[in-house]
């Protein structure tokens, strides 16, 4: 069970460069693909779940080619898109009985599918609720519901949780998490704390390009030494923004306190701090300087 991609580029009409160049191996369990809005996250997403081709490299399905070849892929895939919608008249059994339809299901087995993914995504009581009286949560619940009723191989989600309350938010990552073990799941997302919940390997992506790829812990790692914590002063902070790489900043009776990520120590009163994943994905993500 193997989704392995080589040198894949995307570029669209007036030459935008979506995606340049991206290699990596994807097996069993959660990938979280972490990145800025405008990253490429959802085009790389698109080439993956075969909706688009990419314009150079290659996307292969345990060794079979996904252009040539997208049936191999499709056939035990499920996807998520960022933008997923709902027939707001149907219930959620008459939207999923649907889509089971336009799989191939039969019926039978559709219903007893349908009756396991509605009891698995906490959505039994509803089935018989309009989608439009849903809330953004359920509506995402469905999403995956959609996504799982061919019981993939591969469960591709493009930012599942944005603009989620913190509750359903857990709710997803949960159902992400449990489905992992048997298939490979892919998590595309641009909040830190879905994929620190759920996933062991995480890929970042910017501008394109794949700038890390591997365990929470070797991402912290590559940050260790440069953070740091410093007071400023509310009338220095924004001069202070414009000059360093600022993580977060905390209103104190005394001032900003400031978390910085520099190689270098940025202030004469900063004392160094214990990297979290947030710091580790800024500093892969900040902006590399063009040697000319």
């Amino acid at each position: 069970m193997l989704l392995e991609l080589a040198n894949v580029s995307k570029v669209y009409r007036g030459d935008l460069t979506a995606v340049s160049d991206v290699s990596m191996s994807i097996g069993p369990g959660v990938l979280g693909l972490l990145g800025p809005n405008g990253a490429g996250k959802s085009s790389l997403m698109r080439i993956l779940s075969t909706v688009t081709r990419p314009t150079g490299g290659r996307v292969t399905w345990n060794g079979t080619d996904t252009a040539a070849d997208p049936g191999e892929l499709r056939r035990v895939l499920g996807y998520l898109p960022q933008d997923f919608g709902v027939y707001p008249h149907l219930t959620a059994r008459e939207f999923l009985s649907y889509l089971a339809a336009v799989k191939g299901l039969g019926r039978r087995s559709a219903r007893q599918r349908i009756d396991e993914l509605l009891d698995l995504l906490n959505l039994t009581a509803a089935g018989k609720r309009p989608l439009g009286k849903y809330s953004g949560g359920m509506r995402q619940r469905v999403g995956i519901a959609q996504a799982l009723l061919n019981d993939p191989q591969v469960l591709i989600v493009d930012e599942p949780t944005a603009g989620l309350d913190p509750e359903e938010r857990i709710r997803i990552r949960d159902v992400l998490t449990d489905l992992s073990a048997d298939r490979v799941v892919l998590l595309s997302t641009h909040i830190v704390s879905d994929v620190e919940a759920v996933a062991a390997d995480i890929a970042i992506l910017a501008q394109g390009r794949l700038r890390r790829r591997g365990r929470p812990e070797d991402l912290l790692s590559d940050v260790r030494g440069q953070v740091w914590e410093t007071l400023v002063s509310s009338e220095r902070l924004a001069t202070f923004r414009g000059q360093h790489l600022v993580s977060r900043a905390v209103r104190t009776p005394e001032g900003t306190r400031a978390r910085v990520l520099s190689a270098e120590q940025p202030t004469p009163s900063a004392t160094p701090a214990e990297p979290d994943l947030e710091d580790a994905y800024l500093w892969a993500v900040r902006p590399i300087p063009v040697v000319s």
